[in-house]
Order: C-alpha cells, then sequence, then structure tokens
C-alpha cells in the first residue's frame, strides 16, 4: 500500500512542474509562465515497492481562464536508464534523499500498472493519506484479459494527450507466448469535466479534480483503444 511521508521534497512538484510544463505540446500557455496549484489525483502502487508512481492534476491559473492538467509522476532512487528525455528534475526528498522524477508516460512501471488498473488488478490508492485506497477512482475495461506482462512499444505526445502504445498477451494465445493484441492507453492531459473522450473506448479511468473556485468535478483521466488511431504509430518515440 502507498506510504506517504510527511517530509519536504527540495524543490518541490509545483516548482519542478512550471519549469516543465511549458515545454509539453499539450500546453495551453503559449509562452507565459505556468501560476500551479495542485488540484488532485491518486497514487498506484509499485509491487516491487521500488518506484512512487502519482497520478498528478495541477490547475494553471496565469491565463484567461484557469486550465487543469492531468501529469503522471514517477519517484525514483535512480535514473531510469535511457529516460533522459522523460526527466522532469531531481529533487531531494527529507526522509528518502534524492529522487529522480520522470513523466510517467515513460515510465515501465508507471505503464504497467495503468494497465493493470484497467485490468482490474491494481487498487488506486488515496493521494495524500497512507495504506488508504481511494474509492472514488472508477475504471471500466471491455477488452480482452492479458495475463501476462506488457511490452511497452512507443509513446507520443498529441495536442491533448499522451498515447502509450503496449503489446499485450491475451488468455487465449498466453499458451503459446505470442503477441496478443496492441492497445493504446491514452493519458488525458488536459482535463475536462464530464464523461467525454470515452464513446469509441474499450475502457477508460475517471477521477476527482477541485476547480479554483473549490468546486469538486470529475474527468477522465486514460482511455484505451486499439492502436489504430495511435499517435504512437504515427511515429512517437520508442517506449523507455
Amino acid at each position: 500500500m502507498a506510504v506517504i511521508h510527511r517530509t519536504t521534497l527540495t524543490p518541490s512538484k509545483l516548482e519542478l512542474l512550471t519549469s516543465w510544463l511549458p515545454s509539453r505540446p499539450w500546453y495551453e500557455g503559449g509562452g507565459r509562465r505556468p501560476e500551479l496549484t495542485k488540484a488532485g489525483g491518486f497514487r498506484l502502487d509499485d509491487p516491487q515497492g521500488e518506484v512512487g508512481i502519482e497520478f498528478m492534476v495541477v490547475t494553471d491559473a496565469s491565463g484567461d481562464r484557469p486550465v487543469s492538467y492531468h501529469v503522471p509522476l514517477t519517484y525514483r532512487g535512480a535514473p531510469l536508464e535511457g529516460a533522459d528525455h522523460a526527466l522532469i528534475g531531481m529533487a531531494e526528498h527529507g526522509v528518502l534523499g534524492r529522487r529522480w522524477i520522470y513523466d510517467g508516460a515513460h515510465d515501465p512501471v508507471l505503464v504497467a500498472r495503468l494497465h493493470a488498473l484497467f485490468q482490474g488488478d491494481a487498487e488506486p490508492q488515496a493521494q495524500s493519506v497512507s495504506d488508504t485506497p481511494d474509492l472514488s477512482v472508477t475504471w471500466s475495461f471491455t477488452g480482452a484479459a492479458a495475463p501476462g506482462p506488457i511490452r511497452p512499444a512507443a509513446v507520443a505526445d498529441a495536442p491533448h494527450a499522451t498515447d502509450i502504445v503496449v503489446d499485450a498477451a491475451t488468455a487465449n494465445d498466453a499458451a503459446d507466448d505470442d503477441r496478443g493484441g496492441r492497445l493504446t492507453m491514452r493519458v488525458i492531459r488536459v482535463l475536462r469535466p464530464g464523461e467525454n473522450d470515452v464513446a469509441d473506448a474499450l475502457g477508460h479511468v475517471t477521477a476527482g479534480w477541485r476547480l479554483p473556485d473549490g468546486a469538486e468535478v470529475r474527468g477522465v483521466f486514460a482511455v484505451v483503444t486499439d492502436a489504430g488511431d495511435s499517435a504512437g504509430e504515427a511515429g512517437g518515440d520508442p517506449a523507455s
């Protein structure tokens, strides 16, 4: 279960994201420096207990209207090989020491756990409370079950999302150790309240966040499609 340490992180996550967000193709602030507040999110556990996994929402109030961004993050005690392009920054944790913080869409541990969440094999955890399931996070998946490990294939950014293409075995082909199917897990980066972006999806994850006026809203954080329309197949980087 996720353990939350009540300590400092220097620089803070918001400070790191303030520098990093403007470099993303899905950032809507133009050339402005974002003014970020933490707005919500949840966590997933790494079964090996090595990697921190957080699906964080931050709201930027620098423009005419606030914009909420979904940033999956991973926290590691050592660099992730081959993932320099996904490094958001390094920070000093008051308990755990030096941490390497990555855009989790490029981290194979987060990718595997997000896939497990869609399969019903991972339980969302509260963002800021230890050992506490987050029952507000809901998900669905109508595709074939994947009994074995997935194989990340490619990651690519789109204007409002990031597509993570994975190969997954299914129950029908697991005995042959053959490729069961290619799926795209689309991480929604610019959040909108409501059940959007799910009409043609094989599955979706829905969670909540807070607006600047204090209103609690819900929306889609991620969806699963087949790989036919994925940005990854249009030339994305190989998965880290």
